[in-house]
């Protein structure tokens, strides 16, 4: 299977908005108080070595986090009439931080106001120098072809996916408590987000989710199960991920399956715009989701 793509693409997963933009400032901050996280694991031997710090963007500084070693999920719950479903939203990052505001929290009150129980999955990634100089010092010497201590993996680290299928056992177990059917839980992710949802997909089993929405995810061919979820893909014709293809072999792999999927092709709008840009065709993508979930029988039609 045609997965991986140069570890220059891959670093670049890490950083803001879209990978031609420069780097931008970063200020570490404390962990906000998140009071209601659900703990989904604890690893034995392992030290809390998380750092979190604001990081430049186009609409403002917004929090992200590194070496996430205790994965967690924070409920939104639905507001107004509650929908029956769920959604599980896997912030990207290129598996060495998460974009969590902009690619989590911002998705999940989204869902929420529109009636979806949404959660967002702080899950574990690769290791990276808890030294915020450091870690920027390395990620530059990788963007110009140099060497580091770290890499961006090729693929989802085994860590990645057994938070991914942690978070779906949880929400369904718990799925009465939020007021959601079992059996419409959905997973959706940004770019390496994007690579955790086809991974969960791929996975399969019991522990699949019921539909699913990569945004701007890894567009190469994947493995689909015979029972492959609905698909809803959206990525900008000038993403990076895109780059290394002729086509799009995701579609072309969920549709030879003969398993449905809607795909959206932005004209323009780079890597990582998360819920959008105003002004731009990244605008309203979020919209086109709720509708696709309607039309697929995820949502009754609560206009």
């Amino acid at each position: 299977m045609l997965r991986k793509f140069t570890l220059a693409a891959l670093a670049l997963l890490a950083a803001p908005a879209a990978a031609q933009m420069p780097t931008w400032s970063t200020q570490e901050e404390p962990a906000p108080a998140q009071p209601d996280a659900i703990v989904l694991s604890v690893p034995a031997d392992t030290a809390n070595e998380e750092y979190w710090f604001h990081q430049g963007n186009p609409l403002g500084p917004a929090w992200q986090v590194r070496n996430v070693t205790v994965p967690t999920l924070v409920a939104y719950p639905a507001q107004g009439e509650n929908a029956g479903a769920a959604m599980i939203v896997a912030p990207g990052g290129g598996f060495l931080g998460l974009a969590i505001e902009r690619e989590g929290w911002d998705v999940a009150r989204f869902l929420s106001e529109h009636g979806i129980t949404a959660f967002v999955l702080k899950y574990r990634m690769v290791p990276t120098p808890v030294d915020q100089p450091t870690f920027a010092a390395e990620m530059a010497s990788m963007r110009a072809g140099g060497p580091g201590r770290f890499r961006p993996p090729s693929d989802t680290p085994p860590q990645s996916l057994e938070d991914g299928l942690a978070a779906l056992r949880y929400v369904r177990q718990h799925a009465a408590d939020y007021g959601v059917d079992p059996h419409r839980v959905g997973f959706m992710g940004f770019s390496a987000g994007g690579f955790l949802t086809r991974s969960v997909i791929e996975h399969g089993g019991d522990d699949a989710p019921d539909f699913a929405a990569p945004i701007y995810p890894n567009m190469a061919a994947m493995d689909v199960p015979a029972n492959a979820p609905p698909m809803f893909v959206t990525i900008a014709a000038d993403d990076f991920l895109l780059a290394p293809h002729q086509g799009f072999p995701l579609v072309d792999s969920y549709r030879a399956a003969g398993r449905p999927i809607e795909f959206h092709l932005l004209p323009s709008g780079g890597h990582g715009f998360g819920m959008g840009y105003p002004g731009t065709p990244t605008e309203g993508w979020a919209e086109v989701m709720l509708q696709w979930m309607r039309n697929s029988g995820v949502l009754e039609d609560r206009d």
